[in-house]
């Protein structure tokens, strides 16, 4: 058995104020377990984006995301969930003024590669992107030309 308190567990690079990996510090291997607190403004992921063999289910505890997904945008609040298969392409926002409290589950613990699209000034269009270190965090980076798309830390 393992116990521990989520705030026990440090939070990572992410778009989110606060992403903490509860499946490793209690060694789970099965499946991901992610704790999220999004500021307004703030986002689950890097990007809109679809992982290749992993299925995620999103549960808000408090407040509202707004999810972009492929059939449009879906808003899921406190004590909702919201699921996507391998390979459906999505994003979660908080576009509202109070911060929004969830938990990510994703099986298995690893997805396989995730596809990542974010808006690219300089190609004016939504492109795939890599990923580099930078200033102690991640950037995005656009596959076809090179442009830095985002800074987290």
């Amino acid at each position: 058995m393992e116990h521990l308190h989520v705030e026990d567990v440090e939070s990572r690079t992410s778009a989110a104020a606060e992403r903490r990996a509860i499946a490793p510090a209690v060694g789970l291997e099965g499946a991901a377990l992610n704790y999220y607190e999004l500021a307004p403004g703030d986002s689950f992921a890097f990007g809109y984006h679809a992982h290749e063999n992993q299925e995620e289910l999103f549960y808000v505890i408090e407040g509202e995301a707004t999810f972009e997904t492929e059939a449009g945008e879906v808003t899921v609040g406190a004590g909702e969930v919201v699921y996507f298969e391998p390979g459906e392409y999505q994003r979660g926002v908080n576009e509202g003024e109070k911060r929004v409290v969830a938990l990510a589950l994703g099986t298995p613990a690893d997805g396989g590669d995730v596809e990542v699209l974010r808006d690219c000034p300089d190609c004016g269009e939504r492109t795939v992107q890599r990923f580099e270190r930078a200033d102690g965090g991640l950037a995005t980076v656009c596959v076809d030309c090179g442009a830095a798309t985002g800074q987290f830390h």
